[in-house]
């Protein structure tokens, strides 16, 4: 039997060495299969930058961690080079640009809907636009991460390239200068605003539909531009970060010249997209529990098509999860107390009368240092005595494991992170755990109420208005502190008369509304502020009767670091790359 086999084997010896026909899927498909090809665009979308919070406060003087390998606390504390880089975000952000580059020209080949000629050039329309939309936005969290000067002093961007690079093509290419890349992404986003719509929903009426498509059937329309397709990218959300790629090309470190226009078209790029809030366009759509966005109830009340009003654009909700309240909640509540804020940011929390802690007008009792604070700093800071999940959380000295350094999971401050946990998930002491809805913060509206405010106070001065918003930087701190909490009428935000006064302010309002959501490492940065300050924290006695302040970590920047590197593997392999001075 076995000469047998042989022989036959032997006499068929090519044909069984022959690869068969499998089903393994290829490229090929791409072009005949709608579902197929849609899918390089929703690889895309799973690769956005913003699908979770990154917690690089961590690397400023806003937070320590108590996990002695946290890649943030490694980089703040000397660490940080071309070779150890955990902001970069090169491969996820260059292969998002690939896959993007890869679908744009299959759009027009690709026949997305056989039974109707309507609906599929809408398709085709719909796609166009998101794609350009979201080559725009990884362009700019590019730009953002690896902007900066080359050694010659010149100002670079990024690399720029509109075509998908295959394995032949010359991948040695230099970085185009930051006006050109900011040029460029300005036109990416602007051809997806010709495209896309205001909003993804089902419309009523022909004024609510597409020019392009107005004399389609309104139920056609709605299969392609209805709420179907809603949280993906839409025209508003592209003018949001189209907003957001001004406010960086105007900042102090990539406008060394100061010049106005470009806080002029900063102030007014932020201004076309508050001007049109859904029902309440202007200041007066700024969402009255805007800052309270993460509580359970607030994530609780999404759907897919109802929001809250502060989202201009978030990541679905349909997952049930618990794992940033296990990184974040202190050891009593069997959490790991990962992130612990710095008094630094806490010192940076007004009275509730407005007052910076350091007037005298503040009423500020050193012995009882959180009584009568901001109202803010409650929310999203857990401090000595306070309560959660109905227990006192004590950070002092006799606190128990919750107490600042006594386990390898208690705070390294004397405080714990409060913001952006659900405070209805319990870890209970038998391993049990409960699991809640969460979702990514993709772009909210205060913050662009911050970005107007900034670039408005630097056109215009604190109350001035351009051609395009109703209102003056001043108006949107006066509402943003106003529902915080902060005692009316607000009689520190009056004495505030100067562009320069009023810079601190906003930058001050910036730190506290957005902490822990991943800005405060880049406003350093494009502010062009120290970077070096150490990170502080409070030593408590039993009774809380005295307070001791402390350094608890250093911050080791140079100055070259405020443009962060290039990785350098990218910049050995090719020479046409040139790499930020000082890397």
């Amino acid at each position: 039997m076995l000469l047998i086999l042989f022989s036959l084997g032997f006499a068929g010896c090519s044909s069984l060495l022959d690869p068969e026909d499998d089903n393994h899927n290829t490229f090929d498909r791409v072009t005949w299969d709608p579902a197929y090809a849609e899918g390089l665009l929703m690889n895309v979308y799973g690769k956005l930058p913003s699908a979770s919070f990154s917690f690089n406060d961590v690397a400023t003087d806003d937070a320590v961690s108590n996990d002695k390998l946290n890649s943030y606390l490694r980089m703040a504390t000397g660490q940080w080079s071309a070779q150890y880089n955990p902001v970069s975000n090169w491969n996820n952000l260059n292969e998002g640009i690939l896959y993007l580059n890869l679908f744009i020209p299959q759009i027009e080949k690709e026949t997305w809907y056989w039974a109707n000629e309507n609906i599929n050039k809408m398709f085709k329309a719909r796609l166009t636009g998101e794609a350009y939309a979201l080559r725009g936005l990884f362009r700019y969290h590019l730009l953002q991460t690896i902007a900066g000067k080359s050694s010659n002093g010149k100002l670079l961007g990024i690399l720029l390239w509109n075509e998908f690079l295959d394995e032949n093509a010359n991948f040695n290419m230099g970085r185009a200068e930051f006006t050109a890349t900011v040029d460029s992404i300005n036109a990416d986003f602007d051809k997806a605003i010709s495209y896309l719509p205001m909003d993804f929903l089902d419309v009523t009426t022909v004024a609510q539909m597409l020019p392009a498509f107005s004399t389609v059937n309104m139920t056609d329309y709605n299969t392609v531009f209805g709420q179907v397709s809603n949280q993906r990218i839409t025209k508003r959300i592209a003018m949001g970060f189209k907003a957001r790629v001004a406010l960086l090309a105007a900042s102090p470190a990539f406008n060394a010249a100061n010049d106005q226009n470009l806080w002029v078209n900063a102030a007014n790029a932020a201004a076309d997209v508050l001007n049109q809030i859904p029902s309440t366009p202007g200041i007066t759509g700024l969402d009255a529990s805007g800052h309270i966005f993460f509580q359970a109830a607030k994530v609780d009340a999404v759907t897919v098509t109802a929001d809250q009003k502060e989202m201009l654009w978030r990541g679905p909700s349909n997952s049930l999860t618990n794992t940033l309240e296990k990184r974040m909640l202190p050891p009593g509540l069997n959490g790991n107390g990962e992130v612990n804020p710095s008094q630094n940011l806490v010192d940076a929390f007004p009275m509730k009368n407005g007052y910076p802690i350091s007037n005298a007008a503040s009423a500020y009792n050193a012995a009882s240092p959180y009584t009568n604070r901001d109202p803010r700093l409650a929310l999203y800071i857990l401090y000595n005595g306070a309560t959660l999940q109905s227990k006192v959380v004590k950070t002092a000295v006799g606190g128990g494991v919750n107490a600042k350094d006594s386990l390898a999971t208690s705070t390294r401050t004397g405080y714990y992170l409060r913001k952006l946990i659900r405070e209805d998930i319990v870890f209970s002491a038998d391993g049990t755990a409960t699991t809640k809805k969460h979702y990514a913060v993709h772009i909210r509206y205060t913050e662009l109420f911050l970005n107007y405010a900034e670039a408005a106070n630097e056109a215009w001065g604190p109350t001035g208005i351009g051609t395009v918003a109703t209102f003056s930087a001043k108006e949107v701190i006066a509402a943003i502190r106003k529902r915080a909490g902060i005692t009316q009428p607000d009689a520190w935000l009056n004495t505030v008369t100067t562009k320069e006064a009023m810079r601190e302010l906003i930058r001050n309002e910036r730190r506290l509304e957005l902490c822990f959501e991943g800005f405060r490492f880049w406003d350093m940065r494009r502010w062009g502020l120290s970077l070096t300050e150490a990170a502080k924290g409070v030593t408590i006695n039993k009774n809380a009767t005295t307070f001791s302040y402390v350094d608890v970590e250093p911050r080791v920047y140079q100055p070259y670091m405020q443009y962060a590197p290039l990785p350098q593997q990218e910049v050995l392999k090719f020479p046409a790359l040139e790499q930020n001075a000082g890397w």
